[in-house]
């Protein structure tokens, strides 16, 4: 044995195509080659049995269901189409199996034959809206409760219908209509490590602190510096001007201290009888 696993033949192919024909019979509207792999369109209402065909007819053995996708094709009378990506362990080779269907139309559930079709079939549910008959648990697996809409249909806006957010009021999180704000915003399209050659709105406030404590991005130093600027110390007011230059007036006391108070004419000094005297 040259290597753990059959090694992969693009020329099974035509030979899975042949088997095919031969096991589903009119239930296979159309097999074809694309990109290398196996498509097989078949009918919605054999669907479990096709794929029955396809797991135990010997020469085709595809034994495991590896994904359920869905494709939208809005112009379509059954705009959905439903593929089934099935893959042979023993002959290492992969098949798409293709069938289509509407907003209305059930497709028929193959969880009988792949109990992973479940979470598989609730995806597709959940996102196109496709609807599976047979599904015990068809539910919403990837949006929240109460989403309203399927995010992948073609006709599904991209900002959806609603948005959720914390409210502080309610203390819980509330679903809203969606507000496109900056569809109305206006961009100049200039690098952010270049700069703006203008200034933006509120970045004047931004030069020096509001109040004293206000969060600022000047330096110590230059709040320090515009206080200064700002706030320049004003001479003290004297009766003839001689009290700001540094002189006594004539009934301040004498002693050359520019700084000493002056005496009240009304107050004769005396010797004190305190105790320390």
């Amino acid at each position: 044995m040259r290597s753990p696993a059959p090694t992969y033949a693009v020329d099974l192919n035509d030979a899975t195509i042949d088997a095919a024909h031969a096991a589903l019979g009119s239930a296979l509207h159309d097999g074809r080659v694309r990109v290398g792999e196996v498509q097989l369109f078949v009918a919605r209402d054999s669907l479990v049995t096709t794929l029955t065909a396809l797991r135990d007819t010997p020469g085709l053995a595809y034994q495991q269901l590896m994904e359920i996708a869905g494709v939208d094709y809005p112009d379509r009378p059954e705009r959905f189409e439903i593929v089934y990506c099935l893959l042979s362990l023993t002959r290492n080779h992969r098949v798409q199996v293709h069938v289509s269907t509407d907003e209305v139309q059930p497709v028929p559930s193959v969880t009988g034959l792949w109990p992973v079709a479940g979470w598989l079939e609730r995806e597709v549910y959940d996102l196109f809206g496709v609807l599976f008959e047979g599904n015990a648990d068809l539910r919403r697996i990837l949006t929240d409760y109460g989403f309203r809409g399927h995010p992948l249909r073609k006709d599904f806006p991209q900002t959806g219908y609603n948005e959720l957010r914390y409210s502080e009021e309610e203390k819980r999180v509330v679903y809203q209509p969606v507000q496109l704000a900056q569809d109305w915003r206006s961009f100049d399209f200039l690098s952010p490590w270049e700069g703006a050659e203008y200034t933006l709105p509120g970045d004047e406030k931004a030069a020096l602190p509001q109040e004293k404590g206000a969060p600022t991005p000047a330096t110590a130093d230059q709040v320090g510096k515009a206080d200064a600027a700002r706030v320049a110390p004003a001479a003290p007011k004297g009766t003839d001007g001689q009290y700001a230059a540094g002189k006594t007036s004539p009934g301040q006391a004498t002693g050359g201290d520019a700084g000493a108070k002056p005496a009240d004419a009304d107050v004769v000094p005396t010797p004190g009888k305190g105790q320390n005297q």
